[in-house]
């Protein structure tokens, strides 16, 4: 199939308005903040260290030192970035002592951060 059929394989051949459909789905319609803080969510995860950190405390409750060496990033960069996906409530921190460790915020993220991996590596 060529470029054109494809992009004509995704238009309807002929111009109309299914009034209730449009109805039915502009009563369920998101709002215009969430679908900002869901587009501002979709971007923080546009990154390949911050899907990397993602993944590794998927696995693995882990310290900035230890995520470091994991992705092989200084510690610098990885403190940048979990200060990123903390603001969006991805990951949390709990202190022990002089040492911070970092987990995925909760199950949520875990669910969601798991569904797009099986989703790409299908």
């Amino acid at each position: 199939m060529g470029m054109v059929q494809e992009l004509e394989a995704g238009r309807c051949e002929v111009s109309c308005i299914h009034e209730e459909n449009v109805i039915a789905v502009r009563r369920q319609m998101i709002r215009e903040d969430t679908a900002q803080d869901l587009a501002d969510l979709f971007k923080t995860l546009g990154d390949p260290t911050r899907v990397k950190l993602l993944f590794a405390l998927m696995k693995k409750e882990l310290c900035v030192c230890d995520l470091a060496a994991v992705i092989e990033v200084s510690e610098s960069a990885v403190s940048h970035q979990l200060r990123v996906l903390r603001s969006q409530k991805l990951v949390k921190f709990r202190r022990e002592g002089r040492v911070v460790y970092y987990s995925l915020d909760d199950d949520h993220v875990h669910k969601l951060f798991g569904q797009g991996l099986e989703h790409v590596t299908e």
